[in-house]
């Protein structure tokens, strides 16, 4: 399974802005981003000068939400292809497709502090969707669908940790959380006014259709 390894706030300075890859600790005064808001690399400093033109926005754009959700390029084209064959408006579907992956609503409920995070914690096997287990963080849910913490697996530190930072983070109102369950319901397909992310999603339709 291929993800990215190197430093995540390479990928914040890249993008020129705060991802929030590292949850709570990205709001360290000794963030990167704020210690050096310049792109990374010899020549970063410079290139911060340069003015950007049509496509270097619609590709910051596209990597940014590559960045957010953890996607490789590959994946994030398929995602997009997907949302292209849809009835619906294709930057909504495509954020809505993001969205419904696994690690992402695992993140949205609250049991886990990044999206990173909750990927490492559904491939580790510590969640169920309605009774059954699933380890692949690119799963998509469905309206209706349950996702729940299993059984003999609610006190691993990462979940207990990331519960107790999530209490003052609000849950989108598609979902619905149960503490005392430790689990959350999919009410209904979240709309693009529900969905918080920072994505200027009509740049990357742009970028996918030149």
């Amino acid at each position: 399974m291929s993800r990215y390894t190197g430093p995540v706030c390479r990928l914040c300075r890249r993008e020129g802005e705060k991802l929030y890859l590292k949850g709570a600790r990205c709001y360290s005064p000794k963030c990167p981003v704020d210690r050096r808001p310049y792109p990374p690399g010899q020549h970063g400093q410079m290139q911060s000068r340069r003015k950007v033109q049509d496509y270097g926005l619609q590709l910051r754009e596209k990597q940014k939400a590559r960045r957010i959700y953890g996607v490789l390029e590959t994946q994030f084209r398929h995602y997009f292809s997907e949302a292209d064959r849809s009835k619906g408006v294709t930057g909504e579907e495509l954020l809505r497709l993001l969205e419904r992956r696994l690690d992402n609503v695992v993140y949205r409920l609250g049991f886990a502090a990044s999206r990173k995070e909750a990927r490492q914690l559904v491939t580790h096997r510590h969640f169920a969707v309605n009774g059954r287990t699933v380890n692949v963080p690119s799963y998509l849910i469905r309206a209706g669908d349950t996702i729940s913490v299993r059984e003999g697996h609610r006190d691993e530190p990462p979940i207990v940790a990331a519960l107790q930072q999530a209490r003052g983070r609000r849950t989108p109102p598609w979902l619905e959380f149960d503490p005392d369950q430790l689990q959350g319901k999919v009410q209904w397909l979240p709309n693009r006014d529900e969905i918080d992310t920072d994505i200027r999603e009509q740049l990357i339709v742009e970028f996918y259709s030149r």
